[in-house]
């Protein structure tokens, strides 16, 4: 089938990663055909591993970021060991770290070290805050970042903010990470340099608060399940106990909103809320008005009436019910994937691709590829031993 072949097949990838940011990047190469070696430490390897047992013994984190990945185990505090990480590295074309502040330097394989040995290989680091500011020297988790770049203050309520659920500042890094080394693939000029932090991955993603603050002089405040910039727009319970999530983005919208499905020209005719801005300043008017017709029907009128008019509105679902959601299924986006511990289920990456079919590899154990892997290399049986007796790789798998 032509454009059947992977769109990164021989592109070999090396990951020093932990936890989400650099493990998302290298899933996203992995799910685009890619092969990605992930290097990790004998003495328990990437720590997600470990976050929680939920999927048969395995943890959540680690089942969803690792997919289709071989494992081999180092010890790069040796000369055994880091010896044979520059060998990988030797025919690698991408490597992609998000160790501790200063790691890399330690061992030898900061940027400007790599492109002195391996000058041809794009090396992409991620870390928290970028270099050469106050805080470059501070670890950054995902939540640190947010709250770092502002993104909690417009999360949740007033007095009351929250982290966004998703881990956004570790999956926006990672995929900002991964759209550098499509580009600098794309480019064939060779290797570069990539440095993406997750403070300036949040702080682009705060763009539209941070030029309101900067251009209205006062910061927004979070409003739940709505949005400080278009009203009406968010969540109004149904007269079956159901939420619908429902608004408008436009001034069409708004007209065919209080009309068609509020009955309400007197809203739709006043001045007040003929504009977004005028709504906004009025927004506890129009949603006592939309909260009390959804109140008096149940969700699958509310959304019928809704579809009709034009006006986007969704359900209020839980993760346990989005397992089952329809749209999910009648598009047959799970598939199985192997672990150690036995098959589940895994959504499909985002893009569909005409004439691929991604992967879908398996989760792999901890050293689960470090013997296939180093013979590759030319590394006899004997010497794998030796190494192992050294401590310079972990443990044989299995």
């Amino acid at each position: 089938m032509r454009g059947s072949k992977a769109p990164l097949a021989g592109v070999t990838v090396v990951a020093l990663e932990q936890a989400v940011s650099a493990p998302m990047c290298t899933r996203v190469l992995a799910d685009f055909g890619a092969r990605v070696i992930k290097v990790e430490n004998p003495n328990g390897g990437d720590f997600a591993r470990y976050y929680d047992d939920v999927v048969n013994g395995l943890a959540a984190h680690f089942v969803w970021a690792n997919r289709g990945k071989e494992s081999v185990t180092l010890d790069l505090k040796t000369e055994a060991g880091l010896g044979i990480l520059h060998r990988l590295l030797d025919r690698a074309d991408v490597l992609v770290s998000n160790l501790a502040p200063g790691s890399t330097a330690r061992l030898g394989i900061a940027q400007d070290d790599l492109a002195a040995r391996h000058p041809d290989m794009i090396a992409v680091e991620i870390d928290g805050y970028g270099a050469g500011g106050p805080l470059s020297h501070k670890r950054a988790y995902d939540l640190l970042a947010q709250a770092e770049s502002g993104a909690c203050a417009v999360t949740g309520y007033p007095g009351a903010p929250a982290k966004p659920g998703p881990p956004v500042a570790d999956i926006s890094t990672g995929l900002y990470s991964a759209l550098s080394i499509l580009a600098l693939l794309y480019s064939r000029d060779g290797g570069r340099a990539v440095s993406v932090s997750l403070f300036d991955t949040m702080t682009d993603l705060m763009g539209y608060p941070l030029t309101y603050a900067e251009h209205a002089g006062v910061d927004q405040q979070p409003l739940g399940m709505s949005s400080p910039a278009v009203a009406p727009y968010g969540a109004y319970r149904t007269a079956d106990g159901q939420t619908v999530v429902l608004g408008t983005t436009n001034d069409a919208e708004w007209q065919r909103l209080s009309r068609e499905i509020l009955q309400r020209d007197d809203l739709a005719d006043d001045q007040r809320f003929a504009t977004n801005a005028g709504r906004v300043a009025h927004r506890d008017i129009l949603d006592e008005a939309i909260g009390a017709w959804c109140a008096s029907h149940d969700l699958e009128h509310v959304q019928k009436t809704a579809d009709a008019a034009g006006i986007g509105n969704a359900r209020y679902n839980l993760p346990s019910e989005v397992l089952s959601h329809p749209q999910l299924t009648a598009r047959d986006r799970w598939r199985n994937i192997d672990t150690p511990t036995g098959a589940i289920r895994a959504l499909l990456p985002p893009p569909v691709i005409s004439g691929y079919r991604p992967p879908m590899g398996p989760v792999p154990g901890l050293g689960q590829h470090t013997d296939s892997v180093l013979a590759e290399l030319g590394i006899a049986d004997d010497e794998i031993v030796a190494l192992r007796e050294q401590g310079a790789i972990g443990p044989a798998y299995g």
